[in-house]
């Protein structure tokens, strides 16, 4: 199954219907955000309507949830736009974007592990406090005359 096959055009996917405010509560970024986007490349041929404003596509929904994602993973900005013009390139840049995500992975995979040991540290504070502020049976009123 080739990329263009898994994203099939399905009938209004590409018609202009939400409005900047519908698109940045959609995937949680603010309208300054996607303009900024906009402006550096991240984001292309975002629809207009009559008056000018931005409409976005069902598609531009699907893309700024997928940057969103990869933003979270910690990619940078410039990764992003770069994954981006590949997209735009076509079909032959398919094994520098798997590469792309291979290395994401790898180190969001890394992350993980690294909070998974964070987690432990806490655990383990967490666990020296709570026996330490428990309620001491040896040191309660009731026990103090014997």
């Amino acid at each position: 199954m080739s990329v263009s096959e898994l994203n099939r055009d399905e009938p209004g996917r590409d018609l202009p219907r939400h409005t900047i405010s519908a698109a940045a509560r959609h995937c949680g970024l603010s309208q300054d955000t996607l303009r900024w986007y906009e402006r550096i490349g991240l984001l292309s041929h975002i629809g207009r309507d009559h008056t000018g404003k931005r409409r976005f596509s069902d598609r531009d929904l699907e893309w700024l949830t997928l940057i969103t994602r990869l933003r979270t993973t910690g990619m940078s900005v410039a990764d992003m736009i770069r994954y981006a013009e590949l997209v735009r390139a076509g079909e032959n840049t398919v094994p520098e974007r798997l590469a792309m995500f291979r290395a994401t992975r790898a180190e969001v995979l890394d992350r993980i592990a690294e909070l998974q040991q964070t987690m432990a540290v806490l655990d383990h504070k967490i666990a020296i406090y709570e026996e330490h502020t428990a309620p001491d049976a040896a040191r309660s009123p009731d026990n103090a005359a014997s």
